[in-house]
């Protein structure tokens, strides 16, 4: 069995936590079974000073 791994970035209105779920969900519709992912970036878009949109890129492993 191989493991491979990509790159996704997630996106939501609500939090980090919910943009990660995002990114996971929308790799799970091109990718086979996902084996686990690492969190390693984190950011937001603001507008007049507060945050208006959370992003997390993710690196998803999975196997095919």
């Amino acid at each position: 069995m191989q493991i491979k791994v990509a790159e996704v970035i997630g996106e939501s209105k609500k939090d980090w936590n919910d943009a990660v779920k995002n990114a996971v969900k929308e790799a799970s519709r091109e990718m086979g079974n996902i084996t686990g992912v690492e969190v390693y970036n984190w950011t937001a878009n603001c507008q007049e000073d507060q945050i208006i949109e959370y992003k997390a890129t993710i690196k998803v492993a999975y196997t095919e």
